[in-house]
């Protein structure tokens, strides 16, 4: 059984609490970076249990009378059609995506800012479709961030567009990193200070926590996240020698930190900040409640992780390069694949019906359900029905889906939709399974369970299609899968 370890109310409270005194430390506009994701912030939820996916944004809504969104994309981002991986969707379409969540929340958002911008037609294509927001172009400046005297002068700083704010706290976001937050926010100081107007700059990010020790589970799983982009976790050297104090940061702050105090100093003639650390804005440990539940929970995202970059070092988008990190990073928390019970309930399944595809789901109370490939049913789906049954005391025998529902359906996919793969799919069967309830007492029962399977534990073991993916990550199902395909086709949905 997993417990909570985290204590979310008390997180919106001091968190908010802790940017509104930043600001009035500063002084006139805090442009407040926001690292990592605003909205379903899955990773947070996964490591520190009680975390929920929309917490930043309702602590935002805590300040939403002081602050304003200001979004940001890389201009080459656009051009190359790059996409978040736990969406699928591309980042000029993630921008849209926020835009409209924001405002749905009630969050004002002031514009949107193209950067890297060189007169790409993908980029000047959006800007032409935000018609109704006010949206600016910042350019590509040499050698940045390390030509200070160039970034701040007219042909650096001096040739973006100023962004035209309205509130106090500027919350400068982006569809996914690499997108120039920072630079925003620098370019917009460099402009304020022209104008004779306050302002500063914070940074507000989930990860690592910078008052939790360095190999901490969590910051260790906040490392595994990064495995692909070689963020590596180290002391805050700045830190140490100004305060005599330890606080983790990573190599990328802390490398780029002289440079930054340079150009604050250079901007408004000293730096507010004497170390990365002093930047941050970070009230997670105060609000973990048991340490040990999100020690575990870390502990199982981080050989998550491990499988996810297996997979995509199969599928031809990741490198052995994160996998091998991934390895260090279990031996330095001692864990194993043999720690995920089920990696080896899935594998044992599978063998006993002759290396036939086969997923394990582990319940809520620690049982362990599989399902396997058959005819009608790919093993995924067979599992999904196996543990609603057990989650709903339903006998083993009874079939929640008639086939007489199933081979209409299988049919209608080879003969009419171009399907070769009659098996149902997991969202298939679930709408068969609703369809089932209106008469089936037992189906109903099986659908009511639905809930009880977020967080749990999923493995299969061959790489599943995408619409199953995304049908156990809607469910809130923590998947993992072996490095290996079903058939030997080249291209695989």
């Amino acid at each position: 059984m997993k417990g909570l370890g985290f204590n979310a109310r008390k997180y919106l409270k001091l968190q908010s609490g802790e940017i509104t005194k930043r600001m009035e430390e500063l002084g006139g506009t805090l442009y407040l970076e926001f690292g990592g994701k605003l909205f379903d912030d899955t990773h947070a939820c996964r490591v520190l249990p009680g975390f929920e996916p929309d917490s930043k944004v309702a602590m935002l809504k805590q300040l939403k009378d002081e602050a304003e969104i200001v979004i940001v994309i890389n201009a080459g981002d656009i051009e190359q059609s790059k996409r978040r991986g736990d969406l699928g969707i591309t980042y000029d379409q993630e921008a849209l995506r926020l835009i409209d969540a924001f405002r749905a929340a009630g969050l004002y958002v002031g514009s949107v800012v193209v950067t890297r911008y060189g007169g790409q037609e993908a980029a000047a294509q959006f800007i032409k479709r935000l018609a109704n927001i006010r949206t600016y172009k910042h350019y590509l400046i040499e050698n940045y961030p390390h030509n200070v005297p160039l970034i701040l002068s007219e042909d650096g700083f001096g040739k973006n567009e100023y962004i035209e704010t309205e509130r106090r706290i500027v919350v400068v976001t982006a569809p996914g990193g690499g997108s120039g937050k920072m630079a925003v926010c620098l370019s917009q100081l460099y402009h304020e200070n022209k104008r004779g107007r306050k302002a500063g700059y914070a940074k507000y990010e989930t990860f690592p926590v910078w008052n939790l020790p360095l190999q901490h589970p969590v910051n260790v799983a906040y490392e595994a996240a990064t495995a692909d982009l070689s963020d590596v976790l180290m002391i805050d050297p700045y830190h140490l020698e100004k305060y005599g104090k330890t606080a983790v940061s990573y190599n990328r702050d802390v490398e780029v930190f002289p440079i930054l105090r340079t150009i604050f100093e250079r901007i408004q003639g000293a730096s507010p900040y004497g170390s990365p650390t002093d930047m941050g804005v970070n009230m997670i440990e105060p609000c973990i409640t048991d340490d040990g539940a999100v020690r575990q929970a870390s502990v199982r995202e981080i050989i998550r992780r491990y499988y996810e970059a297996l997979c995509e070092r199969r599928q031809g988008f990741g490198e052995q390069e994160a996998v091998d990190k991934l390895k260090l990073l279990m031996n330095t928390v001692g864990v194993t694949v043999e720690d995920r019970p089920v990696v080896a309930a899935a594998l044992k399944r599978s063998e006993q019906t002759d290396g036939e595809p086969a997923m394990a789901i582990g319940l809520p109370d620690g049982r362990i359900v599989t399902g396997k490939t058959s005819g009608l049913l790919g093993s995924a789906s067979a599992a999904l029905l196996n543990a609603l049954k057990e989650l709903g005391g339903i006998p083993d025998e009874i079939a929640l889906i008639s086939p007489d529902i199933i081979e209409p359906i299988s049919h209608l996919k080879i003969s009419h939709m171009g399907n070769s793969n009659p098996r149902l799919h997991t969202d298939e069967v679930l709408i068969a399974l609703t369809i089932c309830a209106k008469n089936s007492p037992e189906a109903e029962k099986a659908m009511e369970q639905l809930g009880k399977l977020k967080d749990c534990e999923a493995h299969s073991t061959v790489l599943l299609s995408r619409v199953d993916q995304h049908t156990l990550q809607r469910l809130g199902i923590n998947l993992t899968c072996e490095p290996a395909y079903q058939t030997k086709k080249l291209f695989h949905k």
